[in-house]
């Protein structure tokens, strides 16, 4: 069965590994290079060039960064359909008697193909239209021949398997917002069940820190690569199909990790302002100070900024008085380290040095490296938007789409990584369920701790107490959070065009605004 090597040695510094880059001699009209790096093409021309010959089969790089840009100009069902009928043709597959040796030399070739597009992509071939193409053309390439089709089987149940991993991992998200909701229910009708502190549900920073990254990785895990170009794509100006991109998947699982970020902010809020005495609140927020300090170690930085995040929201800052009792010390050099300024730089810096320490890895856990995830959606979100999908000829524009692909391919070495760290079922039930405060509640709960100091905070708290009394819950549980259509930033208003972005770029945006308020 062909097997597909990992991704880290895909890309080089410069967009894409020159040294296996492979041109076709003759056929390639439509395409255009630059000192032998393929820099455009029509459409037609780089699908032919993804389809193998007897004597040609692309190079890794182009599968993965034309499978994943492609998406921007047509299906994946219509591609595949594409791929399959000059596969068919071109090697004369349709034929009532094939010439078992030519079969025998292109066979392994588009096996190898459909190998790396179902490894890469299995998320594809949950549309049927997929699935029908891919047994077709994989019994064309089997008929008579035992080997291949038993290696056809195992492609096949590996994508099954796949697929059913993600669907029970889907159900698993479904289940774990509806136990959110619940207890949420509970809170309303019974508030002296409030819920137990996470000091008293794990007493150790380090312990939390590792089971934070296990929920990390897990969500990282089941982020197609796709998702990333989904999440923000348009219809392209030449596709004169209008209703083309209205059923294209959801990017539901890199939403749901978005989400998790968010949850664990509002989580480290609700867990400093719930305390009544100012010297519990103050211990909470070291303890979470540890917490960072420990995620930063392991190379958790998603984790990391989230809780910052959470420490720099205004119910959680304008704590004067908790704050004055806090050792501050160890926090603002997380805080430096993670420092909006110059796009991030230091934190840039830090995630270099991560990914390095993990190319030279000895252990699972020096393989760590969980970037701050709003910040990666970001960078690819500009690189989308910086850069024309077509040139002015009408060529597919693939000059970007290696960049694309090389920031993807990083992650996906990333997501990729085994978690070293035993887990601890009652801490991850504790997270992932127990419910937030909302921002009403936050502020709530932070002047009855601290007394409002201005005219406008005690109109605040008069208006939030009134609500509170006519029986309004000030809760919620964050895979409830709406969407915002505008984000401002930098003097500019960003509006976008997909629920994915607005979040994300609401996420950044009131990082770097908390994180310079302080």
């Amino acid at each position: 069965m062909p097997q597909t090597p990992p991704f880290a040695a895909m890309f080089d510094s410069s967009g894409y590994n020159r040294n296996l880059y492979q041109s076709k001699e003759d056929g390639c009209g439509g395409l255009y290079y630059h000192d032998n790096n393929l820099l455009s093409g029509s459409l037609e021309a780089l699908i032919q060039h993804l389809v193998p010959s007897v004597d040609y089969y692309p190079d890794r790089t182009y599968i993965f960064t034309f499978l994943l840009s492609s998406r921007l100009f047509m299906h994946p069902y219509e591609l595949m359909a594409k791929v399959c009928h000059l596969c068919i043709e071109q090697q004369r597959l349709s034929e009532p008697v094939q010439d078992k040796n030519r079969i025998r030399k292109i066979a392994p070739k588009i096996l190898q193909l459909l190998t790396e597009w179902t490894e890469t992509f299995p998320y594809d071939f949950r549309d049927e239209r997929m699935m029908r193409n891919l047994k077709e053309l994989a019994q064309r390439i089997t008929s008579g021949d035992e080997m291949y089709r038993k290696n056809v089987q195992q492609l096949l149940q590996n994508l099954l398997r796949k697929l059913a991993t993600v669907s029970q991992y889907e159900e698993v998200l479904a289940k774990i917002n509806a136990t959110s909701t619940d207890r949420l229910t509970v809170l309303k009708t019974k508030p002296q069940s409030i819920q137990r502190d996470i000091i008293t549900v794990c007493n150790d920073p380090y312990t939390l820190a590792q089971q934070l990254t296990h929920i990390e990785l897990e969500r990282l895990n089941y982020i197609g690569p796709e998702e990333f170009v989904q999440a923000f794509v348009q219809k392209d100006p030449l596709d004169n199909d209008k209703s083309c991109y209205g059923d294209r998947k959801k990017s539901r699982n890199l939403e749901a990790y978005v989400e998790w970020f968010n949850r664990l902010s509002y989580l480290v809020a609700t867990e400093i302002c719930m305390p009544v005495k100012k010297k519990h609140r103050a211990r909470v927020i070291e303890y979470f100070i540890d917490v960072a300090r420990e995620c930063f170690n392991i190379g958790n930085f998603n984790s990391l900024m989230a809780i910052i995040s959470g420490m720099n929201m205004s119910p959680v800052s304008r704590l004067k008085k908790t704050w004055a009792k806090v050792k501050t010390a160890k926090f603002d050099i997380l805080e430096h380290q993670m420092d909006p300024s110059s796009n991030f730089y230091n934190y840039r810096t830090a995630l270099r040095g991560a990914t390095q320490r993990s190319l030279t890895a000895h252990s699972s856990r020096e393989k760590i490296v969980i970037p701050f995830f709003s910040l990666l959606i970001k960078d690819i979100y500009f690189l989308n938007e910086g850069c024309a999908n077509r040139l002015p000829n009408g060529h597919v524009n693939f000059e970007k789409f290696w960049e694309l692909a090389k920031q993807v391919s990083e992650f996906m070495t990333w997501k990729q990584v085994e978690c070293p760290f035993e887990r601890d079922r009652k801490i991850l039930q504790y997270l992932l369920t127990i419910p937030v405060f909302s921002d009403d509640a936050l502020y709530l709960a932070s002047y009855e701790s601290e007394s409002p100091e201005n005219h406008i905070e005690k109109d605040r708290w008069k208006t939030l107490r009134f609500v509170n009394a006519s029986g309004q819950s000030l809760m919620h549980g964050m895979a409830a959070t709406s969407a915002v259509a505008v984000t401002e930033g930098h003097g500019v208003v960003y509006v976008f065009v997909h629920r994915v972005a607005f979040r994300v770029m609401k996420t950044v945006q009131s990082v770097e605004i908390t994180c310079r308020q302080r």
